[in-house]
């Protein structure tokens, strides 16, 4: 499984309706968190959509965000549930960072995967808070 990397505005129709369906089949049905989806931030020409494909589809994604100051923010970081305990997390991680570079980054971690994030350079940065129903913890990598 190789890493792509696209800005919205390269994604074709195709893709882009996979990569949405990845990211609803798991947030929204199978973790039940009604949220809206679909925020605009997939289209901001900083956006950059990583994702790794099997047979074509894909099976992990993440999305990476310009926010203030340089800083890059990672989130939606999604894996279909066939491909868990695969190793597509830690191969997506590893071309989000690619991407990302120098810079520093942040990202809201479930919990539960704090460890996971911590093999990348994250370190806690605040509180546990709950969004959707599920305990997160803000986490920040320095720039390199």
């Amino acid at each position: 499984m190789e890493p792509h990397v696209a800005p919205f505005a390269a994604l074709d129709t195709r893709t882009l309706y996979e990569l949405l369906r990845l990211r609803v089949d798991v947030f929204v049905v199978e973790q039940k968190c009604a949220y809206p989806e679909l925020d605009g931030r997939d289209t901001e020409p900083e956006t950059r959509h990583v994702w790794l494909s099997r047979a074509g589809v894909p099976v992990a994604y993440l999305r990476i965000l310009a926010e203030p100051g340089g800083v890059a923010r990672v989130g939606r970081v999604v894996v279909a549930a066939a491909e868990r305990g695969s190793g597509a997390s830690g191969r997506l991680m590893a071309a989000a960072l690619d991407e990302i570079g120098d810079r520093p980054s942040v990202l809201d971690a479930q919990a539960h995967l704090v460890r996971f994030y911590e093999r990348y350079g994250y370190a806690v940065t605040g509180p546990q808070f709950v969004e959707d129903g599920i305990p997160h913890v803000p986490m920040a990598k320095p720039s390199r």
